[in-house]
């Protein structure tokens, strides 16, 4: 299995700026995130920036920085360009892991990156963990995903999805919530960056939904390992940090 992790991070957050570089049990959160992804079966580890506080503080702890342009509107198309500056084939693959997530663990890494290879159909793959709650399940900030026979997304929304109907005695099933964890194909990569956003994914605010509508099949496998929340909140963060804490770290 041959692979590369990219980690796309920005400087601007609305609720906590400067998020990659905030202190973690004394490290910056994105040197959390890439450790975590050495730990994987990658065979090299990248961090995408348009910021030049984030390159710096990065090059402390690796010299694999891609400086990529202050325009991109999402982390799919930046982590694109890495794939051009690089100069990676079109059957090379990309695992994207986001720069929030000091907790992912390299499991989780590995089998995004093994679906997509043993998947020739699909051009993306990811994760889902099963709902278990009903808080979650209406929660919109809970990305939910539908999925077909052979695992494929059928589609992701912000919506409870599927619907339940109450009067049905079955026990009622909360569906699948989406894990942000990608890995792409780098033709795949190539074809989205030349796509105009679509309605459904303005609508959804989920870029995913751009690809879909142009054809591509995205795999969806259920996490083999629990994935820890990401850091948007300050009580995120907070949370995150208690846990290291807890663990020594």
């Amino acid at each position: 299995m041959s692979f590369i992790v990219v980690i796309p991070a920005r400087f601007a957050a609305t609720r906590l700026p400067g998020k990659p570089l905030l202190d973690v049990a004394g490290k910056p959160m994105l040197q959390h995130v890439y450790e975590r992804a050495l730990g994987s079966a990658a065979s090299a580890v990248y961090i995408a920036t348009d910021d030049e506080r984030i390159r710096d503080a990065a090059l402390l702890f690796t010299p694999n920085v891609c400086m990529t342009r202050d325009t991109h509107q999402s982390g799919t198309d930046r982590i694109q360009e890495v794939a051009v500056q690089l100069g990676l084939g079109e059957d090379a693959i990309i695992v994207n892991v986001q720069g929030d997530e000091p907790l992912i663990p390299p499991a989780a890494i590995n089998q995004v990156a093994r679906n997509l290879q043993l998947n020739a159909e699909a051009g993306i793959a990811s994760l889902y963990e099963e709902i278990d709650s009903s808080n979650e399940f209406q929660n919109p900030n809970a990305v939910k995903v539908v999925t077909d026979v052979h695992g494929h997304a059928l589609y992701f929304s912000r919506s409870p999805i599927p619907w339940c109907n109450p009067a049905n005695p079955a026990p009622l099933v909360y569906g699948k919530r989406h894990i942000g964890i990608y890995a792409y194909r780098v033709g795949t990569l190539n074809r989205y960056v030349t796509w105009a956003q679509v309605p459904l994914e303005i609508a959804e605010r989920l870029e995913q939904l751009r690809a879909m509508s142009h054809g591509v099949r995205i795999h969806m496998d259920r996490a083999a390992d629990k994935i820890p929340a990401g850091v948007d909140t300050q009580a995120d963060l907070d949370a995150v940090r208690a846990f290291l804490h807890a663990k020594g770290q």
